[in-house]
């Protein structure tokens, strides 16, 4: 029983030296130590710490099938039987995360408890700066990871009270009692903000070398002068490492989820979330450092070349390390392009998304004034759209393959062909790269990488929670309106600098509230938010996917129950592992489950 929490993970010996950290997430495996031989071996004792990043979530998820954007055509695909009624305590594709993360907790206290022995250098100034760091990332990470429990798993449990998860704030070893409840979900907040605000005053915002030790920023221009120590520890060749902008952004993701109607009985306040938010752009110089190609990062190719030593586009906060740097990759490519260019489709864009998207002009497409053609859907609309996804007549792969997607297309890209095929008549385009090529007989990689966190995704919380607290126009301390943000958000994806639809939703909250939504679904689709966004909005989980067929790329049949969404009410939470509750009595479960 006790091992779903305690494993000491004592196989962590890293290759990684603090003088090369690009691949810092893929530590080697040694021969096991014991606990006390890491007092003595840096290089093992920061194993514990490289061990905890590989357990860091990813950003593409599967979430989206199991929402109104997307539909996934592989049988038996977790997401896709969740979405269809099949979401239980016992069948929940992310109830190993509770174990993983736990176990990460665990496992960081075991760091901390232990960190004030090692000996991080020979240079005790170098040693002690190592071990500011180190624990300031620790506790960065340990925050990090309550956060995803408390998206994951925190709710309104059996009793009627607002749960988060057990607060592990020390190592537990098998003596302990590991039956432990819940702490409230207002607790659990309240600790990891205190982990965040020491990541924050201990870490750097950024690694970077200096040139001179007079430009050592505080506290750590207490502890040595010397700026040959300072890179050392601080340098560039940290960089991937948790760094303190990393932490002001995870705050501003908790303070968003804290805020939201899901979980504001916290006690948490959209001032809050909006100045969390608003601390990490103001590091950027606000709505002026925002990126002006970040709508298509996942395929900037002089930015992707460019990446080398732990370097970020200006769109990134934290990404993953590059995906096969040298020769590139095929991965992703393989399995979503569609079956004309040897991919497998798997993930299918809904109408219910294309209908997202507005005209060029801004409107919705519901609204006369869009001028919008039921007869030619795709023309005159925002950008995204054809940056994000690949419907009827578009252009894709390196031959510029024209995709046809209609039932009667002689080809398998057609709807329902075959089980690589669309089920929806769309697939997803966000995310590839279309210089990949598939074929077998010609296969060639390119340069990925996944990103942790994107500035976009800041902005956006920025203009959701200002203007719930100050209004669709009001600035707070920070000088720019939720107004503001999503003005130059429209003006980077449809380059119009006259926006009457947005002047029109400042005018009132909610349809400000509601064009901020849309702007989020679309901005973030593919990247793991919307599954989660609609539960702490308490949102419609059940409408349909709906899709369209076009046959002689002229004659539009739409399909309105593509697949149907099951969701009880009870559902904006998610469940705690039933062999969880099962094993140990004080964990209560959410309610409905």
């Amino acid at each position: 029983m006790k091992n779903i929490y305690f494993s000491l993970m004592l196989a962590l010996g890293a290759s990684c030296t603090f003088t090369s950290c690009e691949d810092v997430f893929e530590p080697q495996k040694e021969n096991l130590k014991d606990l006390d031989q890491m007092y003595d071996d840096a290089t093992y004792a920061q194993g514990f710490l490289l061990n905890v990043y590989r357990n860091v979530p990813h950003c593409y998820g599967e979430t989206e099938y199991a929402t109104d954007d997307a539909v996934c055509n592989v049988i038996g695909n977790d997401f896709r039987t969740f979405a269809q009624g099949g979401w239980t305590p016992t069948h929940w594709r992310v109830s190993n995360s509770w174990s993983t993360w736990l176990h990460s907790v665990l496992n960081i206290n075991l760091f901390l408890e232990n960190v004030e022995q090692v000996k991080w250098a020979n240079d005790p100034e170098a040693a002690e700066l190592f071990k500011i760091r180190t624990i300031a990332e620790a506790r960065g990470l340990r925050a990090l990871f309550m956060y995803n429990l408390l998206r994951e798993y925190g709710g309104v449990a059996s009793d009627g009270s607002l749960l988060g998860v057990p607060l592990l704030d020390r190592f537990y070893d098998v003596k302990d009692d590991f039956n432990l409840p819940r702490a409230s979900f207002a607790d659990c907040v309240k600790f990891i903000l205190e982990d965040l605000d020491h990541a924050e005053a201990n870490l750097p915002l950024e690694y970077n070398d200096l040139s001179s030790g007079s430009t050592i920023p505080a506290p750590f221009n207490a502890v040595t002068s010397s700026v040959q120590t300072y890179n050392r520890v601080f340098g560039e060749s940290a960089r991937q490492l948790y760094n303190g902008l990393i932490a002001r952004a995870i705050r501003s993701r908790i303070t968003l989820l804290a805020a939201s109607p899901a979980f504001e009985a916290s006690g948490r306040t959209w001032d809050a979330a909006a100045d969390a938010a608003g601390n990490v752009l103001d590091y950027i110089g606000g709505i002026a450092g925002m990126a002006s190609n970040g709508v298509t990062f996942y395929c900037n190719t002089s930015d992707l070349d460019a990446l080398g030593d732990g370097s970020n586009p200006k769109e990134i906060i934290w990404r993953e390390n590059l995906d096969n740097k040298e020769s590139g990759s095929t991965s992703m490519e393989e399995k979503h392009f569609p079956p004309s260019l040897y991919g497998k489709g798997e993930c299918n864009p809904t109408q219910n998304l294309v209908d997202a998207f507005p005209m060029a002009n801004g409107y919705p497409i519901s609204d006369s004034r869009s001028n919008y053609n039921a007869a030619s859907p795709y023309a005159g609309r925002d950008p995204r759209l054809s940056h994000y996804i690949i419907y009827n007549g578009s252009q894709a792969g390196v031959s510029n393959t024209v995709i046809n997607t209609g039932s009667d297309a002689s080809t398998a890209d057609g709807l329902n062909k075959r089980e690589t095929s669309t089920r929806t008549g769309y697939y997803m385009k966000k995310r590839l790269r279309m210089d990949v090529n598939c074929n077998p007989s010609g296969k060639q990689g390119k340069r990925h990488y996944n990103p942790r966190i994107r500035y976009t995704e800041i902005f956006l919380n920025y203009a959701e929670a200002a203007n719930e607290a100050w209004g669709p126009k009001g600035v707070g301390s920070h000088g720019y309106s939720a107004y503001d943000v999503i003005k130059a958000i429209r003006h980077r994806a449809l380059g119009i600098d006259d926006d009457p639809y947005l002047d029109e939703c400042a005018s009132d909250v909610a349809k400000m509230r509601e064009l901020i939504r849309n702007e989020r679904r679309l901005e973030l689709c593919f990247e793991n938010f919307r599954f989660w966004d609609l539960r702490r909005w308490k949102a419609d989980l059940t409408e349909t996917a709906r899709g369209v067929d076009i046959t002689n790329n002229s004659t539009y049949t739409p399909l309105n129950d593509v697949e149907a969404r099951e969701f009880s009410a009870h559902m904006i939470y998610g469940p705690i592992p039933e062999g969880e509750v099962l094993k140990f009595s004080n964990l209560l479960q959410n309610q409905g489950w």
